[in-house]
């Protein structure tokens, strides 16, 4: 073992983690260790592009129209001036 870590987990990810190690007859951090791997491993194209996802929504016609867009614009940032104080 070359690093000892410690860290939190919330109630129903620590039960996952347990399940998990017994479903696979493995160590607790065996089950960390595969899982970050598998994350790691995991092809970028798998993850989803946002910029693609919106391009294809606008292509679709399934977007915003400009003067709905625009207003909402207006308003977060008449909000975010609000929020400041100003």
């Amino acid at each position: 073992m070359t690093h000892r870590t410690t860290f939190a987990l919330d109630e129903a990810t620590a039960q996952r983690l347990k399940r998990l190690a017994a479903r696979w007859k493995v160590s607790q951090a065996e089950v960390v260790r595969r899982s970050v791997e598998q994350a790691e491993n995991l092809k970028k194209a798998e993850v989803p592009d946002p910029a693609a996802i919106l391009q294809a929504l606008f292509a679709s016609g399934g977007g915003l129209d400009l003067e709905k867009g625009n207003a909402y614009i207006a308003e977060v940032y008449e909000d975010r001036k609000h929020w400041r104080g100003e």
